[in-house]
Protein backbone atom coordinates (compact mmCIF):
# COMPACT_ATOMS: atom_id res chain seq x y z
CA UNK A 1 0.00 0.00 0.00
CA UNK A 2 1.30 3.39 -0.99
CA UNK A 3 2.30 4.77 2.75
CA UNK A 4 1.61 8.25 1.73
CA UNK A 5 -2.01 7.46 0.94
CA UNK A 6 -2.05 5.65 4.80
CA UNK A 7 -0.49 8.30 6.01
CA UNK A 8 -3.39 10.58 4.99
CA UNK A 9 -5.82 8.77 5.78
CA UNK A 10 -4.78 8.12 9.07
CA UNK A 11 -4.47 11.64 9.62
CA UNK A 12 -7.97 11.93 8.16
CA UNK A 13 -9.19 9.27 10.40
CA UNK A 14 -8.23 10.68 13.43
CA UNK A 15 -9.74 14.27 12.69
CA UNK A 16 -12.89 12.62 12.45
CA UNK A 17 -14.52 14.57 15.26
CA UNK A 18 -12.84 18.15 13.53
CA UNK A 19 -14.79 18.67 10.79
CA UNK A 20 -17.80 17.98 8.68
CA UNK A 21 -19.55 15.22 8.55
CA UNK A 22 -22.80 15.20 6.79
CA UNK A 23 -24.02 18.92 7.48
CA UNK A 24 -23.00 20.30 3.82
CA UNK A 25 -19.39 21.87 4.81
CA UNK A 26 -17.67 22.71 1.92
CA UNK A 27 -14.31 21.37 3.33
CA UNK A 28 -14.45 18.02 4.87
CA UNK A 29 -12.46 16.46 7.49
CA UNK A 30 -12.40 13.75 9.90
CA UNK A 31 -13.78 14.07 13.58
CA UNK A 32 -11.44 13.07 16.56
CA UNK A 33 -11.56 13.22 20.48
CA UNK A 34 -8.34 14.88 20.33
CA UNK A 35 -6.09 16.91 17.91
CA UNK A 36 -5.65 15.69 14.82
CA UNK A 37 -2.85 13.80 14.15
CA UNK A 38 -3.53 11.55 11.18
CA UNK A 39 -5.60 12.64 8.57
CA UNK A 40 -6.16 16.41 7.39
CA UNK A 41 -8.24 17.95 4.57
CA UNK A 42 -9.67 15.84 2.03
CA UNK A 43 -11.65 16.44 -0.92
CA UNK A 44 -14.19 14.33 -0.16
CA UNK A 45 -14.91 11.36 2.46
CA UNK A 46 -13.99 8.22 1.86
CA UNK A 47 -16.95 5.53 1.58
CA UNK A 48 -16.61 3.16 4.23
CA UNK A 49 -15.56 0.55 1.57
CA UNK A 50 -12.57 3.00 0.68
CA UNK A 51 -11.94 3.39 4.27
CA UNK A 52 -11.46 -0.41 4.38
CA UNK A 53 -9.02 -0.56 1.97
CA UNK A 54 -6.66 1.98 2.82
CA UNK A 55 -6.77 1.17 6.41
CA UNK A 56 -5.96 -2.48 5.27
CA UNK A 57 -7.02 -5.93 7.11
CA UNK A 58 -6.52 -4.92 10.74
CA UNK A 59 -9.66 -2.84 10.45
CA UNK A 60 -13.00 -4.88 11.53
CA UNK A 61 -16.51 -3.83 10.43
CA UNK A 62 -18.80 -4.01 12.74
CA UNK A 63 -22.92 -4.38 11.48
CA UNK A 64 -24.82 -1.82 13.16
CA UNK A 65 -26.95 -3.80 16.01
CA UNK A 66 -23.72 -6.10 16.35
CA UNK A 67 -21.15 -3.95 18.26
CA UNK A 68 -20.77 -4.26 21.94
CA UNK A 69 -19.08 -2.52 24.19
CA UNK A 70 -18.32 -4.38 28.04
CA UNK A 71 -21.07 -6.83 27.05
CA UNK A 72 -23.49 -4.01 26.88
CA UNK A 73 -25.05 -3.36 23.16
CA UNK A 74 -24.59 0.46 21.55
CA UNK A 75 -25.81 1.25 18.17
CA UNK A 76 -25.89 4.48 15.64
CA UNK A 77 -28.89 4.14 13.91
CA UNK A 78 -28.44 1.87 11.35
CA UNK A 79 -24.33 3.00 10.76
CA UNK A 80 -21.85 0.28 11.34
CA UNK A 81 -18.54 0.68 13.08
CA UNK A 82 -15.15 0.07 12.06
CA UNK A 83 -12.69 -0.87 14.67
CA UNK A 84 -9.42 0.06 13.46
CA UNK A 85 -6.59 -0.12 16.32
CA UNK A 86 -4.88 2.22 14.01
CA UNK A 87 -6.45 5.32 14.66
CA UNK A 88 -4.74 7.78 16.31
CA UNK A 89 -7.82 8.87 19.18
CA UNK A 90 -10.30 7.00 20.76
CA UNK A 91 -12.84 6.93 17.87
CA UNK A 92 -14.05 8.88 15.16
CA UNK A 93 -16.95 9.16 12.01
CA UNK A 94 -17.16 9.81 8.52
CA UNK A 95 -20.99 10.33 7.62
CA UNK A 96 -22.70 7.00 7.29
CA UNK A 97 -19.72 5.01 9.54
CA UNK A 98 -18.23 5.54 13.66
CA UNK A 99 -14.83 4.13 13.93
CA UNK A 100 -13.52 2.95 17.16
CA UNK A 101 -9.90 2.14 18.78
CA UNK A 102 -10.20 -0.37 20.60
CA UNK A 103 -6.53 -0.73 21.81
CA UNK A 104 -7.23 3.27 23.16
CA UNK A 105 -10.74 2.40 24.49
CA UNK A 106 -9.00 -0.89 26.61
CA UNK A 107 -8.96 0.40 30.30
CA UNK A 108 -11.55 2.88 30.20
CA UNK A 109 -14.72 2.52 32.26
CA UNK A 110 -18.08 1.61 30.73
CA UNK A 111 -19.25 5.15 30.81
CA UNK A 112 -16.30 6.75 28.83
CA UNK A 113 -16.65 4.51 26.26
CA UNK A 114 -20.09 4.76 25.75
CA UNK A 115 -19.41 8.83 25.89
CA UNK A 116 -16.67 7.99 22.87
CA UNK A 117 -19.10 6.27 20.82
CA UNK A 118 -22.24 8.30 21.01
CA UNK A 119 -19.99 11.21 20.74
CA UNK A 120 -18.91 9.89 17.53
CA UNK A 121 -22.25 9.18 16.58
CA UNK A 122 -23.60 12.11 17.42
CA UNK A 123 -21.88 14.00 14.68
CA UNK A 124 -23.86 11.80 12.15
CA UNK A 125 -26.55 13.37 13.30
CA UNK A 126 -25.43 17.28 13.80
CA UNK A 127 -22.40 17.60 12.00
CA UNK A 128 -18.86 18.82 12.96
CA UNK A 129 -19.42 20.43 16.23
CA UNK A 130 -17.58 19.08 19.08
CA UNK A 131 -19.44 20.29 22.11
CA UNK A 132 -22.61 19.48 20.22
CA UNK A 133 -21.76 16.14 19.97
CA UNK A 134 -20.49 16.14 23.52
CA UNK A 135 -24.08 17.15 24.28
CA UNK A 136 -25.38 14.57 22.27
CA UNK A 137 -23.85 11.84 23.99
CA UNK A 138 -24.29 13.08 27.41
CA UNK A 139 -28.15 13.52 26.46
CA UNK A 140 -28.42 10.17 24.89
CA UNK A 141 -26.60 8.57 28.10
CA UNK A 142 -29.17 10.62 30.43
CA UNK A 143 -32.13 8.90 28.29
CA UNK A 144 -31.15 5.59 27.58
CA UNK A 145 -29.85 4.90 31.85
CA UNK A 146 -26.15 4.25 31.30
CA UNK A 147 -24.89 7.87 32.21
CA UNK A 148 -25.28 8.58 36.03
CA UNK A 149 -23.34 11.26 38.95
CA UNK A 150 -19.86 8.77 39.20
CA UNK A 151 -19.80 8.07 35.02
CA UNK A 152 -20.40 11.99 34.31
CA UNK A 153 -17.34 11.97 36.44
CA UNK A 154 -15.22 9.65 35.19
CA UNK A 155 -16.13 11.23 31.58
CA UNK A 156 -14.88 14.84 33.46
CA UNK A 157 -11.63 13.22 34.61
CA UNK A 158 -11.51 11.66 30.97
CA UNK A 159 -12.02 14.75 29.15
CA UNK A 160 -10.45 17.19 31.63
CA UNK A 161 -6.60 16.03 30.18
CA UNK A 162 -6.97 17.17 26.55
CA UNK A 163 -6.09 20.13 25.94
CA UNK A 164 -7.80 21.29 23.04
CA UNK A 165 -6.47 22.98 19.87
CA UNK A 166 -8.27 24.94 17.26
CA UNK A 167 -11.17 23.37 16.62
CA UNK A 168 -11.86 21.61 20.08
CA UNK A 169 -12.00 23.40 23.48
CA UNK A 170 -9.58 22.79 26.41
CA UNK A 171 -11.22 19.16 28.33
CA UNK A 172 -11.76 21.51 31.17
CA UNK A 173 -14.56 23.35 29.51
CA UNK A 174 -15.35 20.65 27.63
CA UNK A 175 -16.82 19.02 31.05
CA UNK A 176 -18.29 22.15 32.57
CA UNK A 177 -20.47 21.93 29.08
CA UNK A 178 -21.16 18.76 29.60
CA UNK A 179 -22.49 18.78 33.13
CA UNK A 180 -24.50 21.38 31.95
CA UNK A 181 -25.79 19.41 29.46
CA UNK A 182 -26.24 16.37 31.89
CA UNK A 183 -28.29 18.89 34.57
CA UNK A 184 -30.71 19.99 31.96
CA UNK A 185 -31.14 16.10 30.48
CA UNK A 186 -31.74 15.22 33.70
CA UNK A 187 -33.97 18.13 34.56
CA UNK A 188 -35.97 17.35 31.64
CA UNK A 189 -36.25 13.89 32.64
CA UNK A 190 -37.68 14.42 35.85
CA UNK A 191 -40.30 16.82 34.38
CA UNK A 192 -41.31 14.19 31.60
CA UNK A 193 -42.23 11.64 34.74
Amino acid sequence: MNRWLFITLGVVASSLLVAACSMGVSETRPVALESPSMMGPTDRNPSLEEYMNIVGPTAQKIPHGQLKLDGHPVSCGTRPTVMNSELDSWGGAFPGYVILNPSRLEGLSTPVKFYVYHHECGHQFIGASETKADCYSIRNGVKRGWLDANGMNDICTFISKLKGDRVHPPGTERCKLMRQCYAEALGQQRASR
